[in-house]
């Protein structure tokens, strides 16, 4: 069994899981995953025998068990992958704040365009309050991009846990055709065809489980 567990929800639906697990990939970590289906009668009782939370994701190391998307990712660049996060402190603080901004808001992007690996919805869920979140990650990708961005595709050049961070944002974007220039279109394609994004892809495809959108 590998060192590391990290216990998960639905591929095709739980954003939060894709987060973590996306940063580890990405780090070539080698770990093992339990996934938990959500939306069922038992789902809460099985995510509790993990998490005090009840809520996935869970990594689970040693005797150690650390739940919340971003207390993984922490844990993960302190213990295993500090390339993770920018080494420029400017950068840094600034990845750190956006991925932040991310796991704190968009709550209305969130409600109204539920992740959705597997389907297609063009234009659903749009409306104006989800609009302004689109508008506000749209900014934050240009700004990362713009003043960070000069070494590689990725919102800090290299991939980051701002990256990981806003994989679900653009699994949304291509489940509901949101509209997007030519670099928001490139920055997309790049995360959609990260082999370890592919792998997550291929592994939702499988799933049979079904939960209806609010």
């Amino acid at each position: 069994m590998a060192e590391l567990t990290l216990v998960i929800g639905n591929k095709n639906y739980s954003s939060w899981s894709l987060r973590p697990w996306l940063a580890m990939k990405q780090a070539d970590l080698d770990f093992s995953e339990i996934r938990i289906p959500l939306d069922t009668p038992n789902t809460h009782r099985e995510i509790r025998y993990y998490s005090p939370s009840g809520r996935v994701p869970v990594l689970l190391h040693d005797n150690l068990t650390i739940w919340e998307s971003w207390a993984i990712c922490e844990y993960i660049v302190e213990n295993f992958a500090p390339q993770l996060l920018p080494g420029d402190r400017q950068a840094r603080a600034f990845a750190r704040s956006v991925s932040l901004e991310m796991h704190a808001g968009f709550y209305h992007l969130r409600q109204k365009m539920p992740m959705d690996c597997r389907n297609r919805f063009p234009g659903e869920g749009m409306n104006p309050d989800v609009h302004t979140d689109i508008t506000r990650v749209k900014e934050i990708w240009y700004n990362c991009r713009n003043q960070f961005g000069e070494n590689g595709p990725f919102l800090f050049g290299e991939f980051s846990l701002a990256d990981a961070m806003f994989a679900p944002v653009v699994s949304r974007f291509i489940t509901y055709d949101v509209p997007l220039t030519d670099s928001e279109k490139a920055y997309t394609e790049t995360i959609w065809q990260l082999p370890a994004m592919q792998e997550w892809l291929d592994a939702a495809l499988q799933e049979v489980e079904t939960i209806s959108h609010p």
